[in-house]
């Protein structure tokens, strides 16, 4: 028995990945203004600028705390979505996440009510994360479920194609916004951003509202085969490849690095940068990224979800030593040039078919849990990265290493498990979709690491 019907409407699978693609990029458009925030603002606002390193630390450590809820969230949305759709989870993320991203823009200052204003703002960022947590594995588990076999890499790469252009959206916001004279951003400026996250929320509902469930999962519940307990069944059958998902999402460290350690570190006091320049090279480099994605994912359909993936691994960490190198040399063209290449270029290698990638690895029944568990514990490593690269860059280190040369290490490490797990895997993008997560030899799900 097939989990997939063996035909597909035409133009059905566009309009998949079009939801997906317009409801990630407006879900996380509210995501990553928080980070901007982060590193230009927050350290000011919420904390106590007595001391400013601790202050920044704690900052960026409050951007961290999101991707540590996530997982917790992708438990509990992986089994709703696994047990009761895909959509419910694609509208619920939507709307908790605008929701939550205004109510920081709402929010009083350290000034006016003390440390009870970073207490609110960590637990308003802990909601974003808990909506983070389900949109990516229900968007792609959407679009993947909705393709042709043969375009699998391509239709699912339009999910992370949105979440690129919500953060180009997110740091255009904030360039006039980090342009205002300091007292005006301080004050009232920084909460504009966050306060247009409710036409988000509106617009959000009213697209995602409209979606038509997978073929596949609509099957499932004609023929009374869909798991009351995802989860058991995940964890029984399928835990190599969560495993598997875990260390290859580390790779998300890169960005995490790139667009908010490496945003803070150029624009502190030690090498003193222009905020909104560096903002337009963050702006310039996931523009690029819009066009290299869908290369990069078609090509994942010619040739491997696998030699795609690792030239991504393999080449970012080199090019992060190379962007934060550009960085302390202070010139901006360099800058522009190193960070185009780093992000927009080499780093949507394995961004673009991460979706496909990991989503093949798992059968109908457990596909959201499987993406959302395996993916947000990585995330939640790469989430943290940041806070870890700012002790790096702090007089006494960590763990033995110091400055931003460590940081380039630390990033590489993580790479390099992220490479190996790929590496190690099987290749899918040959397989029928009725086929995937699935024992080639003995058909039945994989219940061992694959080879």
């Amino acid at each position: 028995m097939t989990d997939q019907p063996p035909s597909i409407p035409q133009g059905t699978p566009r309009k998949a990945a079009t939801a997906a693609w317009i409801g990630s990029a407006l879900e996380y458009y509210d995501f990553f203004i928080y980070g901007s925030a982060a590193a230009l603002i927050f350290s000011r606002v919420f904390f106590d600028e007595s001391d400013p390193a601790t202050a920044t630390l704690q900052s960026l450590a409050s951007f961290g705390v999101a991707y540590a809820a996530r997982p917790v969230g992708a438990f509990f949305l992986g089994h709703v979505g696994d047990r009761f759709g895909r959509k419910k989870i694609m509208v619920f993320t939507l709307v908790l996440m605008g929701v939550s991203t205004f109510l920081i823009g709402c929010l009083p200052t350290r000034d006016q009510i003390g440390g009870l204003a970073p207490v609110l703002l960590v637990v308003l960022r802990v909601l974003q994360g808990l909506s983070a947590a389900g949109e990516q594995a229900s968007a792609n588990s959407m679009s993947l479920e909705h393709a042709p076999a043969h375009r699998r890499g391509y239709y699912t790469s339009f999910t992370l194609n949105g979440t690129q252009f919500g953060q180009i959206l997110a740091t255009i916001v904030f360039i006039p916004v980090a342009a205002l004279p300091e007292e005006d951003l301080l004050t009232w400026g920084w909460r504009i951003p966050f306060w247009l996250s409710l036409a988000v929320a509106v617009a959000g509902w009213i697209i995602r509202r409209r979606l038509e469930e997978t073929p596949a999962f609509e099957r499932e519940v004609a023929e009374g085969t869909v798991p009351r307990m995802p989860l058991s069944l995940l964890f029984r059958d399928h835990w190599a490849s969560v495993l598997r998902v875990v260390c290859a999402a580390l790779i998300a460290t890169v960005s995490t690095i790139f667009t908010v350690w490496a945003l803070s570190y150029a624009t502190s006091d030690a090498v003193g940068l222009d905020r909104a320049t560096m903002l337009w090279i963050s702006t310039a480099a996931n523009a690029t990224a819009l066009l290299a994605i869908p290369l990069w994912a078609i090509l994942s359909d010619r040739i491997g979800r696998k030699p795609v993936f690792l030239i991504g691994a393999v080449g970012s960490p080199l090019m992060i030593f190379a962007y934060l190198a550009a960085i302390n040399s202070k010139s901006y063209p360099l800058i522009f040039l190193v960070g185009i290449l780093t992000l927009g270029v080499v780093y949507s290698a394995s961004n673009g078919i991460w979706p496909a990638l990991y989503g093949e690895m798992f059968t109908t029944k457990v596909r959201l849990s499987g993406m959302a568990i395996g993916t947000q514990i990585g995330f939640a490593i790469a989430g943290f990265a940041v806070a870890s690269a700012a002790g790096i860059v702090s007089p006494s280190g960590w763990l033995g290493l110091q400055g931003w040369g460590g940081v380039a290490i630390f990033t590489g490490v993580l790479c390099a498990i992220s490479a190996i797990a790929v590496a190690t895997a099987r290749e899918t993008y040959k397989t029928p979709t009725e086929h995937l997560g699935l024992d080639p030899a003995e058909h039945r799900p994989n219940a061992t690491t694959p080879s």
